[in-house]
């Protein structure tokens, strides 16, 4: 009964971690199209915009920051693969572990920054230093959701990395962990 909660768990991060990461993907063609717009306005009808390179700006820091959970789903994170490809899974576990909880330490310190970013932000109406100076809030608000959203991507691979040093099992087989 552990197990299954433990694993509903675990398919229930995977599919909103799989769903934010998809969703936030589609703002890269947005940001293509802003930086084409831009270079157009620019060079061919020498009228650059003021707002362009904020907001690609902005976007791509939302891409960076909202797909770092999805990039940890995937395994696409880089790794030191020298050490860890020459260790037994048990010792890749406990590798995981140390790195997953050190990653998870970061990341609360992250979402304390945003937060206090955010209230600075609202208090003090921070605004970026640029002519069309948008205002700052958002992206501290998006910096401290995306720091909570990888947390909890990384405490589900916590679990199934504790699990299978414990007990030496998958906690999900890889054949469900492929669909999403």
């Amino acid at each position: 009964m552990f197990k299954k909660f433990l694993q509903i768990f675990c398919k229930t991060i995977d599919t909103i971690v799989m769903w934010l990461g998809k969703g936030t993907s589609l703002l890269m063609p947005v940001l293509a199209f802003i930086v084409a717009f831009e270079v157009v306005a620019r060079y061919v009808f020498d009228a650059p915009t003021i707002w362009a390179y904020d907001l690609s700006l902005f976007l791509f820091g939302y891409i960076a920051a909202l797909g770092g959970a999805y990039a940890q789903q995937k395994k696409s994170h880089i790794n030191v693969d020298i050490l860890y490809l020459s260790v037994s899974p048990k010792v890749k576990n406990i590798f995981n572990l140390i790195s997953y909880s050190l990653g998870i330490f970061f990341l609360i310190i992250v979402c304390y920054m945003a937060i206090t970013k955010f209230n600075e932000a609202i208090e003090f109406d921070y605004r970026r230093q640029s002519e069309w100076a948008p205002v700052m809030w958002h992206f501290w608000v998006m910096l401290g959701v995306a720091s909570v959203i990888f947390a909890i991507q990384l405490l589900r691979d916590i679990i199934e990395e504790a699990y299978h040093l414990f007990t030496g099992l998958p906690l999900i087989e890889k054949e469900s962990k492929d669909e999403y």
